[in-house]
């Protein structure tokens, strides 16, 4: 296959410097491009029109080595820019996945644990008014989308594709974005179908076919005793299928910071282990010590998760900091059963505070009432907001 890389690069770059222009990937037609930054601003109403097929060298060993592993398609500081059409963006992860070094499930369900360079498929960095509809990203080596330092993001009807067990293969992350909808749109593949990194706030998640995944995730947060601020975030109106999680907010022990105002609004588990978890004990691995520090969990909101979960583990988690506890946790209307086997009768609560507003199923007795000092917004010396 024939390197198209700076052909396309130039066609980009010509664009780029046309007021309402549109750059055609062509139907019936391939493009092999090398790892490349796409850089702007460029004049207003651009359009990247895909109805061909996009992929990169295929594997690690076609992969130039004086080019970037991390990322493959870069945008760098574009301002108003739509990817439309009905083609593809295959990342042709398998021979990635497959590295001996690469954190993978092994046999009898243990992990393989490992690092190394693999690239997200695409990534924009501090870039606005970005517009996505009806494209299909497939196999990405590692995340397919992923956003940093962005504003105004529109995503509508994205197709993400990976196998259940392809490893880090996130479908859609965010990281210090806000202003984002993430609506109408199909994932699976072998991690969180969209993560919610530190930063973001303004984020509505609405009707998406998720799994077989590891679910819908804020986090992870406050890795290696970072401050993380997330605020203001809605998933709702979706379907979570097959998956490790349902709902999830994950953090490490030892950061610092604030998740608030978040709603997880009328879900439907289909056969999903850990449907509603807060883990604030996260570690990959072995050997994370205790920490006194967290990231505060504050106003969660669950409306209407309803459906089936895997009896391996319960249906509710609520796992939360010795030091920090969870508050002002709210349940209403929460109908989960189990897929096969005896309903787990015993959801799980460590340090959480909250309040039911309705009868759940399973019943939930654990949720702690009243508040601590350390339970209220105001107390917190690390809010973010």
């Amino acid at each position: 296959m024939s390197d198209d890389t700076g052909s396309f690069k130039m066609a980009w770059d010509a664009a780029c410097d046309v007021e309402s222009a549109i750059l055609l990937v062509p139907h019936g037609y391939t493009f092999m491009i090398q790892s490349t930054i796409f850089t702007g601003p460029c004049q207003s109403g651009f359009i990247l029109q895909i109805e061909g097929s996009l992929v990169p060298p295929d594997g690690p060993d076609s992969w130039p080595e004086h080019m970037s592993r991390h990322q493959w398609l870069v945008f760098y500081r574009i301002n108003e820019l739509t990817l439309q059409g009905g083609g593809l963006i295959d990342g042709r992860g398998e021979k990635w996945w497959d590295l001996p070094c690469k954190s993978h499930k092994g046999l009898n369900g243990t992990v393989i644990a490992g690092s190394c360079e693999s690239p997200i498929t695409m990534r924009f960095f501090m870039s606005s008014n970005l517009t996505f509809k009806g494209l299909k990203v497939k196999n990405s080596p590692q995340f397919h989308l992923r956003f940093d330092n962005c504003r105004n993001v529109h995503i509508e009807s994205l197709s993400i594709t990976a196998p259940a067990l392809s490893p880090n293969t996130d479908g859609i992350h965010i990281e210090n974005t806000n202003n984002v909808e993430i609506y109408n749109s199909v994932i699976s593949n072998g991690d969180d179908c969209v993560s919610i990194g530190s930063g973001c706030y303004d984020v509505d998640v609405r009707n998406i076919t998720c799994g077989p995944s590891h679910g819908i995730s804020i986090g992870s947060l406050g890795n290696h005793n970072s401050r993380a601020c997330v605020h203001n975030i809605t998933v709702r109106d979706s379907l979570i299928k097959m998956s490790n999680n349902g709902v999830r907010i994950k953090t490490w022990q030892g950061g610092s910071g604030v998740v608030s105002g978040v709603r997880f609004e009328n879900i439907h588990m289909d056969t999903v282990r850990n449907p509603i978890i807060i883990d604030q004990f996260y570690c990959l691995g072995r050997g994370c010590n205790n920490q006194t520090s967290a990231v505060f969990v504050f106003d969660v909101w669950y409306s209407k998760i309803k459906g089936t979960y895997d009896i391996r583990s319960p249906p509710m988690h609520f796992a939360c900091s010795d030091s920090v506890p969870c508050a002002n946790i709210t349940l209403s209307d929460v109908e989960l059963l189990p897929a096969v086997g005896e309903m787990v009768l015993d959801p799980f609560c460590w340090n959480a505070y909250g309040s039911l507003r309705t009868l759940t199923i399973p019943p939930v007795f654990c949720l702690l009432e009243g508040s601590s000092d350390e339970t209220t917004l105001e107390s917190r010396t690390d809010r973010c907001y």
